[in-house]
């Protein structure tokens, strides 16, 4: 009696020893899935249906949505874009029928081809409107590039408000997290209409309300004329979303503009319009509708709670019975999720719960299968052989993301280049030695100048030298300090230039001339760490950027070894003398850029005349034979060669 006591005390810390390892490894599979996207995706999918099941009814105060939609095409009969005038038509009836805030789910960044048209809107314009702009992470190798879009000035000089539309889409391009934005598009529309948006935890779900076309709709062209088409006071005191959202919604797997995959997507199979969306996100936030998630621990904590109620379970024997208890830990793991989404509005995923639940009782019932198994064969043989406790010596982390990127700043970019460096390298191709450290002794003294100007190089291309301003160290006067290491970059090549012509007489050699192109320009640019978790370097990206090293190439073009940008030229005309030479065209703007250059020694009747000249030149009434050419050449000889440049042109 002794022994069989002993023994079936031993067989059941043998069970307890092999549910213990199949916890462990339950725990330790689970730790290391979790962080995947394959179970994220799993865990979000879970939601979909959670969130989805008996949702709650659009409120009677909810914004309406001003739909353009294939009626209003219909009916206004003109293409896309629509006039601007027109926009402004629907503002004014929406501020007369009594909207207390109007959200036009439109960007407009860009002047449109009548600016009469953009005038109007500007006009229509006010306090209670909010204006979507757009907010986009270019995420490459090296750096994640932030670009910011907003409307024109002009629109919001009337106390117009601009508020990010950008939504953040999961891995599988479902919209199921409020955008984190603090001047969001429905956040600021909020606040526009007197309402303070509750504070957004992060990671915060969004409770969607149905389908497309859960929310009050009416087409653009009612909205154009609601006493003819709408109720009475249908739009008093409401809030309304301009924005497309066409009829027949597009099903998920054709896509459409401006149309994303929401929660109710997995039911409905149709995208939802993005001026929906931002309804949905006004109501999550203005009546604290989201929907917070568990913290890792809780979830953590509710997993190993369910390891142990199935080893609770299993603990004696495993059969049919084992099966109806896992049956009813995923219901409850279910029903316990649902429960807490609907009320207490906290999302705990089910999937970790009930997936311990039965992978312990499923492992220990399938070990318990084989172990009987082996006891037919062989009992002796069955209770000697047990299996190797297999541990888990660490659990697989996930490597932390370097997020990259940086601020937004003004800054005043310089590039540099060596002129006929092509023709210095074939004449140098037999002495790669040599032309290496004629780079060097170029590029030092260069490097040097910008300096002790307070620069920062950001890097070599080359030949090629870029270098900026005002970061990371502000400095109000960055484009004057640009300018002058421009000026003092020339001043160290000619020392250079000396020097080598000397070395150049005493070998008895043909001196070799180095000439350089400097152009700078001032903007806005993103400016911070850029590149990968490996290796980064701190530089800036940006139109502007973009600008400057087109100067840098068009100062061969007017033979001048200086070029500057509009707003750079502007910010240092107080310390030197500024010489506008042209005006070119930009990439992103309607009107001509000035380009300027520096003359360091001039008078000012010379400047005069330069003024008088470029001024007949932009009306067309300069002529080659101008004898003002001649004598600016005389007056600014360091301008000589532009003056040459520009009768060539006159010439044709």
């Amino acid at each position: 009696m002794l022994t069989n006591r002993r023994r079936a005390a031993a067989e059941q810390a043998n069970r307890w020893r092999s549910i213990g390892l199949i916890a462990i490894i339950t725990i330790g599979v689970l730790g290391s899935i979790a962080p995947t996207e394959p179970w994220k995706l799993i865990e979000a999918r879970a939601f979909d249906y959670l969130s989805t099941l008996l949702p709650p009814e659009v409120a009677d105060d909810a914004p309406v949505i001003v739909a353009i939609d294939e009626p209003s095409f219909a009916e206004i009969g003109l293409q896309w874009p629509w006039p601007r005038s027109l926009h402004a038509d629907l503002v004014k009836a929406l501020r007369e029928a009594g909207t207390k805030a109007i959200g036009l789910d439109m960007i407009f960044a860009e002047p449109s081809t009548d600016a009469a048209a953009d005038a109007a809107l500007a006009a229509a314009l006010g306090p209670d409107v909010t204006l979507a702009g757009d907010q986009t992470v270019i995420a490459t190798p090296q750096a994640d590039q932030v670009m910011r879009v907003e409307p024109l000035p002009e629109l919001l000089a009337a106390g117009a408000m601009t508020g990010i539309a950008s939504i953040a889409l999961d891995n599988d391009g479902t919209l199921r997290r409020i955008p984190r934005y603090p001047d969001g598009f429905a956040a600021v529309l909020a606040k526009s209409a007197g309402v303070t948006p509750a504070d957004i935890p992060d990671e915060a779900l969004l409770q969607t309300f149905g389908p497309a076309r859960s929310f009050q709709t009416v087409s653009y062209y009612q909205a154009l004329k609601p006493a003819e088409f709408l109720p009475k006071d249908f739009f008093r005191g409401r809030v309304a979303i301009v924005g497309l959202s066409l009829q027949s919604s597009p099903s998920a797997e054709a896509g459409g503009a401006d149309s994303y995959a929401t929660s109710f997507t997995l039911r409905s199979k149709h995208l939802v319009a993005g001026a929906e969306i931002q309804a949905t996100i006004y109501e999550n936030i203005t009546k604290g509708l989201f929907i917070a998630t568990a913290s890792p621990f809780l979830v953590a904590a509710l997993t190993i709670f369910a390891v142990l109620a199935a080893a609770v379970a299993i603990w004696r024997n495993t059969s049919w019975v084992t099966a109806l208890f896992a049956a009813l830990a995923v219901a409850v793991s279910v029903a316990g999720s649902f429960l807490l989404l609907r009320f207490a509005q906290l999302y705990v995923p089910p999937v970790a719960p009930a997936f311990a639940f039965v992978a312990v009782a499923a492992a220990q019932t399938a070990r318990d299968y084989a172990a009987e198994r082996r006891l037919r064969r062989s009992i002796t043989r069955a209770f000697q052989q047990y299996l190797s406790p297999v541990l888990v010596d660490r659990l697989a982390a996930e490597p932390a993301r370097l997020r990259l990127g940086g601020e937004r700043k003004t800054l005043s970019i310089l590039f540099s280049d060596v002129r006929g460096f092509t023709t210095i390298s074939e004449a140098l191709k037999d002495e790669p030695e040599r032309l290496t450290t004629l780079m060097h002794r170029l590029l030092n003294p260069l490097s040097a100048v910008v300096l002790s100007c307070g620069g920062t190089i950001d890097k070599y291309i080359g030949d090629a030298i870029m270098a900026f301003w005002n970061a990371p160290l502000d400095d109000p006067d960055h484009a004057v300090h640009a300018v002058e290491a421009a000026l003092g970059m020339l001043k160290a090549l000619d020392a250079l230039n000396d020097e080598l012509a000397k070395e150049a007489q005493a070998a008895g050699e043909e001196p070799i001339w180095l000439a350089i192109g400097v152009g700078i320009n001032t903007g806005d640019v993103v400016v911070g760490n850029m590149g990968s978790e490996h290796r980064f370097d701190y530089s800036a990206l940006g139109d502007a950027v973009n600008l400057g090293a087109r100067l840098e190439g068009e100062t061969k073009n007017y033979d001048v070894p200086i070029l500057l940008g509009e707003l750079t030229a502007e910010l240092a005309a107080a310390r030197f003398t500024v010489v506008e030479l042209d005006r070119i065209k930009v990439k992103g703007k309607t009107l001509p850029t000035r380009v300027s250059t520096v003359v360091p020694e001039a008078d000012e009747d010379a400047l005069a005349i330069h003024k008088s000249v470029l001024d007949d030149f932009y009306s067309g009434r300069l002529k080659p034979s101008d004898e003002r050419l001649d004598m600016l050449q005389e007056r600014l000889p360091t301008l000589r060669g532009y003056y040459g440049k520009l009768r060539a042109r006159l010439k044709g």
